[in-house]
């Protein structure tokens, strides 16, 4: 799902309203949608989709980033925060670029606050391009946040895990450490944008959304539509990691933004915070066995081997950053040397 929170730069990137056509030309929408921020989710999702249908049948749809996949046979979960003002039920279906309906369900039961609903949509057919509709039957307004479709079937089963034919590539390369979330992203191009990997954990609803890194970086490529919502954050990575077989090494800011863009680094004075993330990082990773950890939203994660890098290699020396491996360390004080 595109922009699923309302969050991107463009709140309405992604979403679009079903334009209908008769004898006499285009026929206008029979309701309106925009994207409002009082009363909230929470506040790290401020932005929700306020929907209105002046008529039954009002429509609009998300077409995924260049088309959704849908496999037939597959199920599909259809989760969705909702806050009606009148409108009981919401109407989805899955169609190909030619309007037909490959898969179909309904959430239904709103009431006047937000809550989390759900049902499963099975394909009965296979493409590449297909797209969600979101149907009201019902006259009135209501408001949407964390619009979601994704796969039932994932690799090992958890809801929202990952997707099967990817992990199973990684895992047929038995690779020795799986490094994350990356160098460049972690930097960010200021320190405000930079990757925080406490805000990437917990419960998905509450991990707010930031403009990727790359997102304009190149002015022959551009991406605005390139943003991370963290349903993959570190205790994904960390999951995942342990799936495969593999070492988690993960990535950690030490107060030091893009060189080749701001070159940003933090004051001295600010410099408490990142390491005090790091150590809790850190601590958590290595001490909280792994076995009682499969559960996303408590936001601790752990690990038994553990390799770990922290910072990136400057281009200057203002930041120093510092690698190393290790396997069933001993046990350290409240401080680091």
């Amino acid at each position: 799902m595109k922009n699923r929170s309302f969050d991107f730069s463009e709140p309405l990137m992604g979403w679009h309203e079903t334009l209908a056509v008769n004898a006499e030309g285009l026929v206008g929408p029979k309701g309106e949608m925009d994207v409002r921020g009082e009363k909230p989710l929470n506040a790290t999702n401020p932005h929700y989709l306020r929907v209105r249908a002046y008529e039954p049948g009002y429509s609009f749809y998300n077409t995924g980033f260049r088309g959704m996949g849908v496999q037939s046979g597959a199920e599909y979960r259809f989760p969705a925060y909702v806050r009606s003002m009148g409108p009981k039920s919401i109407r989805a279906t899955v169609t190909d670029a030619a309007g037909k309906v490959l898969a179909s369900g309904k959430l239904e039961g709103f009431t006047g606050q937000w809550q989390r609903y759900e049902t499963v949509l099975r394909a009965e057919a296979t493409d590449d391009h297909a797209q969600l509709n979101l149907i009201l039957d019902d006259k009135g307004e209501l408001d949407l946040d964390m619009v979601s479709l994704f796969p039932v079937d994932t690799w090992k089963g958890p809801p929202n895990g990952l997707r099967k034919d990817l992990v199973q590539l990684l895992y047929d390369m038995h690779p020795g450490f799986i490094r994350f979330p990356g160098g460049c992203i972690v930097e960010g191009r200021q320190l405000l944008t930079r990757y925080r990997w406490k805000t990437t954990v917990g419960d998905i609803a509450k991990r707010q959304t930031i403009i990727n890194r790359w997102n304009d970086e190149f002015d022959q490529r551009p991406a605005p539509d390139y943003f991370q919502s963290f349903g993959l954050g570190f205790y994904e990575y960390f999951q995942l990691a342990e799936d495969i077989g593999a070492r988690p090494l993960p990535i950690l800011n030490c107060g030091m933004a893009c060189q080749f863009n701001s070159s940003e680094t933090a004051h001295m004075e600010d410099l408490h915070e990142y390491i005090q993330d790091t150590r809790r990082g850190l601590d958590e990773a290595l001490w909280r066995p792994w076995s009682q950890r499969r559960d996303p939203g408590e936001p601790k994660f752990a690990e038994r081997k553990h390799s770990e890098a922290v910072g990136r290699t400057p281009k200057s020396l203002r930041h120093t950053g510092k690698a190393n491996g290790r396997e069933d360390s001993p046990k350290r004080g409240r401080g680091f040397p």
